[in-house]
């Protein structure tokens, strides 16, 4: 005999709701409910599923093991049900609802436009929401599900990821225009020793490709550890030492004379951009409209 569950998509977004937002309040006035609304959403779940799905710690919920397991067939289930009143109603051109992409802080402040542009022209309707992080916190999102798609600078080698190459990119050494390195027409690695270095946290793309670099170099001092690009930009302005930046981040200072590109072609320091997918996620018609709409080089 086929046990049925009458489990409602009203549930299923609450559920969803609070494994993103962590609390029922939040989740509750996401979806424009009262809390005890919510409240009876989940316990209503819980109850056909005969099973707890979130585990409470520090006043927040979290999703237990068996959450975690449910959460991306919730989604889907949420997608599906979206699409199917979608096409009923002949309507195969406007899409709506929402989608969460993660970028790490290269393109998420310095390429958002070319990530999020075209999808946005072309469906008004969709809410998309934009989480800026580094490489590690992106892909711990992607992996828990937390986003619908990732695009980093950094490498990901997790098998539950699919990695897809979106743009090309580098990095540049900058020095402010006084700095004695910034004089010299031809540099070579030794005269980067004893060299002050302004860099990214440990677990950003950035980092990860400076210490490697930087492991050609003579030994210098890394003089501050900052987690956001435009933060160095203005250390290395403001004389503090020298660092590594994206290319597409200092444009403008170098147009305007605030900062020097030094010549470092014993460098490699290119590197790809890279569209990240779950394996096992649902790619529903918002998730390849989002794909369709980064095919193509600019």
């Amino acid at each position: 005999m086929l046990l049925m569950i009458n489990v409602s998509p009203r549930q299923l977004e609450v559920f969803v709701q609070i494994a993103q937002l962590g609390s029922v309040r939040a989740a509750a006035e996401r979806l424009h409910l009262t809390q005890p609304a919510a409240s009876m959403a989940l316990a209503e779940m819980e109850r056909q599923l005969d099973a707890r799905v979130f585990s409470r710690e520090r006043g927040r919920l979290r999703l237990n093991p068996r959450g975690r397991e449910l959460l991306p067939l919730a989604r889907e289930l949420l997608e599906r049900y979206a699409e199917f009143g979608r096409l009923g109603r002949g309507d195969d051109t406007a899409l709506s609802g929402e989608l969460r992409i993660g970028a790490s802080n290269t393109v998420g402040n310095y390429r958002v436009g070319e990530l999020l542009g075209p999808f946005v022209r072309r469906h008004p309707q969709v809410s998309v929401r934009l989480r800026v992080a580094n490489t590690d916190a992106i892909v711990e999102a992607m992996l828990g599900y937390g986003l619908d798609a990732g695009c980093v600078e950094g490498h990901v080698a997790h098998p539950s990821l699919e990695a897809r190459p979106w743009r090309r990119d580098a990095l540049v050494v900058c020095a402010p225009p006084g700095h004695p390195l910034a004089r010299r027409r031809r540099l070579q690695p030794a005269d980067f020793a004893g060299a002050r270095w302004v860099l990214r946290e440990p677990g950003s793309a950035t980092r990860s490709l400076s210490a490697q670099a930087l492991s050609t170099l003579p030994p210098g001092e890394t003089v501050l550890e900052l987690h956001q690009t435009e933060a160095i930009k203005q250390a290395v302005i403001a004389g503090l030492g020298i660092a590594f930046l994206p290319e597409v981040a200092v444009t403008d200072a170098v147009a305007a004379g605030r900062l020097k590109v030094l010549d470092t072609r014993f460098l490699d320091l290119r590197r790809t951009l890279s569209l990240v997918l779950h394996r096992d996620r649902y790619r529903g018609a918002l998730l390849e409209a989002f794909l369709d709409s980064l095919a193509g080089e600019p």
